[in-house]
């Protein structure tokens, strides 16, 4: 049998049937009855039936076309089990020309389905909430097109009202089903932004429940589109203007980014489009959203799935708009807000009172995220890819986000909870008692003077150069003001930033980091990064090598910036000195330039390396001879000697930057840099947790740069060690066959008072 085509009048018509059938007088499963009849109907299907979420995560057949007519409310499927469970599950619609064939088709013989083959399916949301499944049945094999699952999706978008709507179940029913999990959860992620918190859950929904669904006039429709269109633009022109243009540049450079979204013509054409099948323009933003919620989940790339978030957030903005709907207000905030959603906009986090906000657990995200990015400016404790946290939490449920371990505990038992109070209030404690080293100077106790430096991204962090005391700033990574642009950010764009990066670090060092994109830093002008091993593939150096006159032109604004000030430039990513002597002809290039036209030359000019790369270790000596200072990046080379990803859960366990090989391996690059007198500093997370730094101590390397917040307790370790014991425990400890070393350096600093 061969389906009629699905284009804006067939759907139209549907709709309006639908609605006739909706008005009518008689109980909801009459109703229910009739529309499914309808749908048979209308979409050329032998059957169609609706699955209805019972408590316990039951999916109840509660209305069929087609099937035995006997297994209405006496089918039942588990969510997960069959195709329909299966859709329940993912929350995404299923398409099969063969069902049969498909490795979760699960048969019911009280159906009396197994004469059909092909199967077109999609969920019931409601309120980002699972309600049922509807699905529609052929004999033959028939391949259902895109427009047949996007009317059949719009449908199931007014079923969704009737079933959720309170008239087919029991009022106890729907809140159990809305609520299932009442349990002790522990759900492990991945930290995007350290930290430790508690307090009450708030449900980051954005999106607004949609009541009118079909239109009586479309032309009307598109007018109120046109106007809330505007009145969202006009808000976020104000929100842009309200940001302040000094201390805050990055942010301005998201919500610039962001507000090129709002006006994008793609966008606004597909839901003028989806007004035109007869959907109210709410309905039409919706559906879009939903679409576009589809196509993230398909799409591998995580800039692009990041940037299509920030669509999704002006969907549901346009929605409020719409419906004329507010945002969460602080005032309904608890004080001691953790704020759970799938994925946010940059914008939205700003909507949150700062006061209030104690942590953000996402389902999804990256750390390159936009809201990542300004989570970290705040300070606020972020925990991602938490699997199904959302549908897994109550509003006003007790939480603690422990970012430091990247897993959080939902309702926690009363142990875990005094256990985690106490932790806070110690850390807390030890954050007060830290403050009294924050004027004193990083010097062992035998006298040995340490250099504690930042690693800073982010305009707003160099005013922690002044809170921490730091000596200056280790690592200033440039790629976020090219991520968060959308274009290629020109020479005196550039120029302008790094001359307020040295006016903020009055006369403190600044090692800067030339542009370090690929892997997982995607920038969003750049469009052939996709590989399939991104990692050790086309990043950092090898870029900007292949693209020198890119390359050059942020040396060019560096150069410029420094104004005869000193300058240290990094170069990321090399992995055998032919790069870096490529890389430092470029700034010798540009350097000559600047001479010939008068501009100032920085004085000193110093141009290191990144040690991040493996076989660069046995480059060392020939490095040393062009390079000015090293840097260890020990991230990537713990990752790349260890052969494990530190974001893997399941090999967690096998990755310890503490272990005797790694050790020996920053043991061998400190010895070779003492002896060609070259500085050598470490940049990472290791620098930052004061038992690893204190193995860097111990190991030769003084020099070590870290995020802002760890300053204070690595200061207050260095002030309580003594590095002419510490240094040959270690050195005996190197040529030791454990799987860590963890555990022996803890009980020394135990046994030494060494403050950790």
């Amino acid at each position: 049998m061969k389906a009629k085509p699905a284009n804006w009048s067939s759907a139209r018509r549907l709709l309006k049937c639908l609605r006739d059938v909706m008005a009518e007088k008689g109980s909801a499963q009459e109703r229910l009855d009739k529309i499914v009849c309808t749908i048979a109907t209308e979409m050329v299907s032998e059957v169609c039936s609706i699955y209805v979420m019972r408590p316990g995560a039951i999916l109840e057949l509660f209305a069929t076309e087609g099937l035995n007519p006997d297994a209405v409310h006496n089918t039942h499927l588990r969510v997960g089990e069959g195709l329909i469970g299966e859709i329940a599950q993912r929350r995404r619609p299923l398409s099969q020309s063969d069902a049969k064939a498909h490795p979760n088709f699960a048969y019911r013989p009280e159906t009396g389905e197994d004469s059909y083959s092909s199967l077109l399916g999609v969920p019931l949301l409601r309120s980002d909430r699972v309600w049922g499944v509807l699905a529609i049945q052929n004999r033959t094999r028939r391949h259902y097109n895109r427009e047949e699952q996007e009317t059949l999706e719009t449908i199931a978008m007014v079923v969704a009202e009737l079933v959720a709507g309170g008239e087919l179940l029991k009022p106890k029913d729907l809140r159990q089903i809305a609520g299932e999990t009442t349990l002790p959860l522990r759900i492990e992620g991945v930290r995007f932004n350290h930290g430790l918190a508690m307090g009450q859950a708030v449900i980051h929904k954005p999106e607004v429940v949609v009541h009118r669904i079909i239109a009586e006039d479309p032309q009307h429709e598109g007018d109120r589109l046109i106007a809330a269109v505007d009145g969202m633009q006009s808000d976020l022109d104000a929100m842009l203007n309200a940001v302040d243009e000094g201390s805050a540049a990055e942010h301005r450079d998201i919500l610039e980014a962001y507000r090129m979204f709002a006006a994008d013509r793609g966008w606004l054409r597909k839901i003028d489009e989806a007004i035109k099948t007869g959907l109210t323009a709410e309905a039409a933003v919706e559906r879009v959203r939903r679409d576009t919620r589809a196509r993230m989940r398909q799409v591998h790339d995580p800039y692009i799935r990041e940037r299509l978030q920030d669509l999704e957030d002006l969907a549901n903005r346009l929605l409020r708009y719409l419906i004329l709907e507010e945002p969460v207000q602080p005032e309904d905030l608890p004080d001691d807000a953790v704020v759970i959603a799938r994925n946010m906009g940059p914008a939205e986090l700003l909507d949150y009172d700062r006061n209030k906000l104690r942590a953000l657990v996402l389902e999804e995200g990256s750390a390159t995220a936009h809201v990542a990015i300004i989570a970290r400016a705040l300070d606020v404790p972020v925990v991602g890819r938490c699997p199904d946290i959302l549908y897994q939490t109550e509003p006003g449920d007790l939480v603690i986000v422990d970012a430091d371990h990247a897993q959080v505990f939902v309702r926690p038992t009363e142990f875990t909870h005094q256990s985690m109070t106490e932790t806070i209030k110690l850390r807390d404690t030890a954050r007060s008692s830290l403050a009294n080293f924050t004027n004193l100077p990083p010097i062992t106790k035998d006298g040995e003077k340490i250099s504690i430096l930042l690693n800073i991204g982010l305009l707003v962090d160099m005013d922690m150069l002044g809170r921490t005391c730091a000596e200056g700033v280790g690592l200033y990574r440039t790629e976020i003001p090219f991520m968060v642009r959308s274009a290629y950010p020109d020479v005196e764009t550039q120029t302008e930033l790094y001359r307020r990066i040295y006016e903020k670090a009055d006369g403190r060092p600044v090692v800067f980091r030339l542009l370090d994109a690929g892997g997982d830093k995607r920038l969003p002008y750049w469009h052939d990064l996709h590989e399939e091993n991104p990692a050790m593939g086309w990043r950092a150096v090898r870029i900007s090598l292949d693209r020198p006159a890119l390359l050059r032109q942020q040396i060019r604004a560096l150069i410029r910036a420094s104004e005869g000030r000193p300058l240290s430039i990094l170069y990321p990513m090399i992995a055998e000195v032919a790069e870096f002597r490529a890389g430092r002809d470029l700034v010798d290039m540009e350097i000559e330039r600047a001479r010939a036209k008068g501009w100032p030359i920085p004085d000193p000019l110093s141009v290191g390396a990144m040690l991040e790369v493996p076989a660069l270790v046995f480059q060392l000596p020939a490095l040393l001879r062009h390079a000015d200072f090293l840097a260890i990046g020990s991230n990537d080379l713990c990752q790349f000697l260890l052969a494990s990803d530190r974001g893997n859960p399941r090999i967690a366990s096998r990755y310890d930057p503490l272990s005797p090989s790694v050790l020996s391996v920053f043991h061998q690059v400190a010895q070779q840099c003492n002896a060609a007198h070259k500085p050598l500093s470490l940049c990472g997370e290791m620098a930052g947790q004061t038992l690893e730094a204190m193995a860097l101590l111990g190991v030769g390397i003084k020099r070590l740069s870290m995020v802002p917040s760890a300053a204070g307790p690595v200061r207050a370790m260095v002030r309580s060690v003594n590095l002419s014991e510490l240094t040959p425990y270690v050195e005996r400890l190197l040529s030791a066959e454990n799987h860590s070393l963890r555990g022996k350096l803890r009980d020394y600093a135990m046994d030494h008072n060494i403050v950790l």
